[in-house]
């Protein structure tokens, strides 16, 4: 087909066959994508560009072939890039032939974005060649206003005007380059280059690819660079140089600092210009690579040699020294470091500028004591091509006073280091030359008399009047591997000549406290208990130093582990949220108050105080009592700090802290308990008992209008013996009263009762419920103590709320009716009264049964019915047949209409059999006299 057709010229015979086999492979592709052939459709491709690839054309035509090929891998990523949406997974296709089988990379459009870039890049460097070789420009633009396309697809022609008709002329291939150069120029090739890239990038970044994303992403920058448009190429030699520096490619890192290095200086930016720089220089690049730079594109930090590092060495230390100074271009004036414009670099343990300057502080010893001085060894390492003469060096510590200067005795002293000395120790060194790759050793002495930690934060090296670098310090045996060296052929040197040393060595060295002089004394014993305000004495003791600016510190804490606070309180006796707090600290009387310090520390919070402490001079001692109070039993620890200063001045003085703990057990001191009691021998039927299910947590219950006994006890459950001062029952609401009447039997305490540790204390109340409610308060039983200890204490009240009783009729009550007592053979009469309280005629079972200590007569089994409001009696005659303590026969009733059955306790059957009748002699009543 090239070869037959004769009927154009042959430029333009060209053009016209690439531009209908274009149209040819469009449809073709488009087709076999849609059906999901996208292996045909790549093959398809590669047969296509490698028919067309070589038909290059005349060389002042070149240009239109390359943009023709431009043209052809970006519309086929297109296409591809819009089928792959509805393909799962292209890598799974059986790409290409067994003898020319298709990568993966043909299968993604990221592959056709890019090489449609580069292929972009060759049509406008031919299109530029070709308009350095044409006419002049206005000759050129006035032949090619007249073309335009012919009605056959891929052809041109020249529109003329005849009278009011037009005609098409065709065109000479020199007409055709002049009209195709003209429209080349109206075109921005620069601009489409980056947008082809950055499709390319961003479908790399897609696929997680980062390395050839990052190639993208550097001819994006290059693009930016030519352009002019320094900023958008610094953000993405930016972001491609942390990858190169991560990977350890340092040819192309190399490549891509250079143009950095470039957009600072033509923006005047000194500091990034100088960091750009030094970077550079002491990158890894030896002289062997000065012959693979030849064969390829060199930016403009030329070749990766030993000689250009060198080079680029000079040029900074020259400009940081202000020996020369550099141009820039945006601002059109040179790039100096002066008084004005000084420059200070930061190097962290992640900077990239660790290549340039590495310190390494290792401290001798691990722990001293205060104001005893130890060595300390200082090593720094450059990479740099050249040597570097640092001028002054400044070592700096977390604490200030320590810090100290380093001067070079070669080099004359820098007139602007006369305010650097004031309040520094200045130490001099014979020299201060760093050479590649050598350690700098340096040994000193440290000494503080502040107690703490000591760690060197950083080192400040001075180079020249205005220029500094601040490399932060690093610790020998954490110190990590520079990642560009890893692979490099060096010889590795220990920052210091001792092994161990290097081994594990730190930056940092833990200062004692100095050995106090004063004793803190707690004088607490025995447990606390649960209520009171217990005491614990303190007491401060100068035995050689004296007390200036003391401050007591106080802390309690969960023996086990836990908080001393509460979130939520269940127990009935605990009020307060916090199990145990701190109350108060009060001074023994007779103590001058004024000796303390204003308010401000005088803190007390629940499980934290602050105390301030008067002066004391040595021998003098001071005491105060701490106030704490246990809401439930808990084991705590109290730890208690006395900080306090030796010298007056208090502002620069070390302070001293003497500590001392105690572990305080909190107990229980009262357990009150209690428990109700019916009338004897007379038992209720109570439906909610029967009705009750086995071991349900169900409140008491207590029959209406009748008298109950409530038995109230105190125990003393503390290992220390107690006074009891009262017990009594508070009403819960004391507005709206108690719906029962309580009173307590006999008279209230005269005298304190003494309880010793394990002795019960019992009161007893009568209840009778006075309303129809079926529930009955009863309120709260408050006991009064204190502890037995001789001296006047303060009494402590203990509360408990008494649970709510259940009040219900019961519909029937069975009572016994017998003596006392009974003699041996003398019979005596057994009652069992049957009441019912109901409105309803009651039928009842009863049965007795048989008790061998007895001989009885009477019905044992048989069934009555007791008449509303009435009281049925059965009656027996017993006749007993042994002595002393005997169970009369039980009794049972079952009350058919509820299918409930009870019997009386075992108590009520218990009587004393007398052998013989007793002669009881009476007490005489009446008035001495």
């Amino acid at each position: 087909m090239v070869g037959t057709s004769k009927r154009l010229p042959a430029i333009q015979r060209l053009v016209e066959i690439k531009t209908v086999a274009e149209q040819l492979h469009f449809k073709i592709s488009t087709l076999l994508l849609h059906g999901g052939k996208v292996g045909e459709a790549v093959t398809w491709f590669r047969q296509h560009n490698g028919s067309y690839r070589r038909l290059v054309g005349t060389p002042e035509a070149v240009f239109l072939h390359w943009e023709w090929m431009s043209r052809q891998f970006l519309v086929f990523g297109e296409l591809l890039d819009k089928s792959s949406a509805a393909i799962t997974n292209i890598s799974s296709l059986a790409l290409g032939t067994a003898d020319k089988p298709l990568s993966e990379w043909e299968s993604r459009p990221a592959y056709y974005y890019q090489l449609a870039a580069h292929y972009l890049k060759e049509k406008r460097a031919c299109l530029e060649l070709a308009l350095s070789m044409s006419e002049t420009g206005n000759e050129m633009d006035n032949g090619a206003e007249s073309v335009v396309p012919s009605a056959y697809v891929g052809q041109f022609a020249r529109l003329l005007e005849q009278g009011d008709e037009f005609a098409m002329q065709s065109l000479t291939d020199e007409e055709y380059i002049r009209f195709a150069v003209v429209e080349g120029k109206r075109f921005q090739d620069s601009y489409e280059i980056i947008a082809l890239l950055k499709k390319s990038y961003e479908s790399y970044s897609n696929l997680k690819v980062q390395r050839m994303g990052s190639f993208c992403g550097f001819q994006i920058g290059k693009e930016y660079y030519m352009a002019g448009e320094f900023n958008n190429a610094k953000q993405l030699f930016d972001d491609i140089a942390s990858l190169y520096r991560r990977e350890g490619w340092v040819t192309l890192l190399w490549e891509v600092l250079g143009y950095l290095r470039e957009c600072a200086r033509k923006y005047g930016t000194v500091k990034e210009l100088i960091e750009y720089s030094l970077e550079m220089a002491a990158l890894p690049v030896s002289s062997g690579t000065d012959t693979q730079m030849k064969y390829r594109e060199n930016g403009p930090a030329g070749p990766a040699s030993l000689a250009r590092r060198e080079e680029i060495h000079k040029d900074v230390f020259g400009l940081v020294i202000g020996e020369s100074g550099l141009s820039s271009v945006e601002r059109n004036d040179d790039l100096k470091i002066t008084l004005d414009n000084p420059l200070h670099l930061e190097i962290d343990l992640v900077s990239p500028l660790r290549l340039v300057l590495l310190a390494s502080v290792a401290f001798h010893e691990q722990k001293i004591k205060p104001s005893a001085p130890t060595l300390i060894t200082l090593s720094l390492l450059s990479q740099l091509p050249l040597t570097v003469e640092i001028d002054q060096l400044e070592v700096q510590f977390n604490q200030s006073n320590c810090n100290f200067i380093i001067m070079n005795a070669q080099r004359p002293p820098l007139a602007a280091t006369a305010d650097d000395k004031q309040g520094h120790r200045v130490e001099s060194s014979s020299s201060l030359t760093l050479s590649t790759n050598k350690w700098l050793r340096l040994t000193y002495d440290v000494k503080s008399d502040q107690s703490g930690k000591l760690e060197c934060t950083s080192v400040i090296a001075k180079m020249g009047p205005h220029f500094t670098i601040c490399c932060r310090a690093e610790s020998p045996a954490s110190m990590e591997d520079l990642p560009l060296f890893k692979f490099e052929d060096r010889v590795e040197t220990s920052p210091t000549k001792d092994p161990a040393l290097a081994f594990t060595g730190q930056k940092a060295i833990q200062i004692e406290e100095p050995d106090p002089q004063v004793d803190l004394n707690l004088g607490a014993s025995g447990p606390a208990l649960v209520g009171e305000r217990f005491i614990v004495p303190v007491t401060v003791s100068s035995v050689g130093h004296a007390v200036y600016s003391g401050e007591l510190k106080i802390n309690l804490v969960d023996v086990r582990g836990g908080s001393l606070f509460s979130p939520r309180e269940t127990e009935a006796y605990s009020l307060d949220s916090h199990h145990v707090e701190l109350v108060g600290i009060s001074v023994p009387e007779g103590k001058d108050e004024t000796q303390l310090d204003t308010d401000e520390i005088n803190k007390i919070q629940k499980s934290f105080g602050l105390f301030s402490v008067p002066f004391l001079k040595c021998g003098e001692s001071w005491s105060c009592k701490l106030e704490i109070k246990w809401h439930r039993p808990k084991p705590v620890m109290l730890y208690v700090s006395l900080g306090y200063s030796p010298y007056s001045f208090e502002s620069t003085a070390q302070k001293v802290n003497v500590h001392k703990s105690l572990q305080i057990e909190g107990k229980t001191a009262i357990v009150i308990s209690h428990r109700f009691m019916l009338p004897f021998r007379q038992d209720p039927l109570l439906l909610s008992r029967i009705k009750a299910v086995a071991d349900s947590d169900l409140p008491a219950s207590l029959p209406r209008n009748e008298t109950c006994i409530l038995l109230v006890s105190a125990k003393n459950s503390a290992e220390v013996p107690l006074k009891l001062l009262g017990m009594t029952l508070q009403e819960d609401n004391e507005d709206t009263g108690r719906p029962c009447s309580v009173r307590h039997e006999g008279e209230d305490l005269l005298e304190p009762a003494l309880l010793v540790p394990g002795e019960e204390f019992k009161k007893i109340f009568t209840v009778i419920s006075e309303d129809d409610s079926s529930k009955l308060t009863i309120g709260t039983a408050c006991v009064t103590w204190t502890r037995d200890s001789g001296s006047k204490a303060a009494s402590v009240l203990t509360k408990q709320t008494l649970p709510d009783v259940n009040v219900e009729s019961p519909p029937l009550v069975v009572s016994l009716d017998c003596p006392p007592y009974a003699i041996l053979g003398d019979p005596f009469t057994y009652l069992v009264k049957i009441r019912n309280q109901t409105q309803l005629l009651q039928e009842v079972k009863f049965s007795l049964a048989d008790a061998q200590s007895f001989v009885l007569s009477g019905s044992h089994n048989d069934t009555v019915f007791v008449l509303p409001k009435s009281e049925h009696i059965l009656s027996y005659k017993l006749v007993p047949l042994a002595s002393g303590v005997q169970q009369m026969p039980r009794f049972t009733v079952t009350a058919v209409r509820y299918s409930a059955g009870f019997q009386p306790s075992i108590a009520a059957y218990t009587i004393f059999i007398f052998p013989s009748k007793p002669h009881f002699k009476g007490a005489a009543v009446g008035t001495g006299g």
